[in-house]
């Protein structure tokens, strides 16, 4: 068995922050296209197209994350909205993600620092 490589992911429904303590280099975000810009566009036409796009945008979201995840043994997802849930249960259901551990916490909006903490404590139990 090779070396457990951890993840800690910091979410909402907006932005995912990658947190990566043995590769610093590793620690970036990614940003949803859903923005508020792209709901007032939506919102001038009707309530079903912009569900309907941000269905679409939030899956290409978690599938973006998703891909990132793959390379990595044990995983934290935490954040202060019910994105971290979502996203879990995405996970849940496609069977590449059958051998990687998938730990959901709840947690406050932090600061970098925070997250870092958070992460090394979680993984350090």
């Amino acid at each position: 068995m090779g070396t457990q490589k951890n993840l800690g992911i910091w979410m909402d429904h907006s932005t995912a922050n990658f947190i990566d303590l043995d590769s610093i280099k590793n620690n970036h975000s990614i940003a949803s296209k859903f923005t508020s810009n792209t709901k007032e566009e939506v919102l001038n036409r009707s309530e079903y197209t912009m569900h309907n796009k941000e269905e679409q945008m939030q899956e290409a979201f978690y599938k973006e994350i998703s891909e990132e995840i793959l390379k990595y043994n044990h995983v934290v997802l935490f954040g202060p909205t019910n994105a971290k849930s979502e996203l879990h249960n995405y996970l849940k259901q496609n069977s590449h993600f059958k051998d990687i551990k998938i730990d959901v916490e709840a947690a406050d909006k932090m600061t970098d620092n925070e997250k870092n903490v958070f992460v090394k404590n979680h993984f350090e139990q």
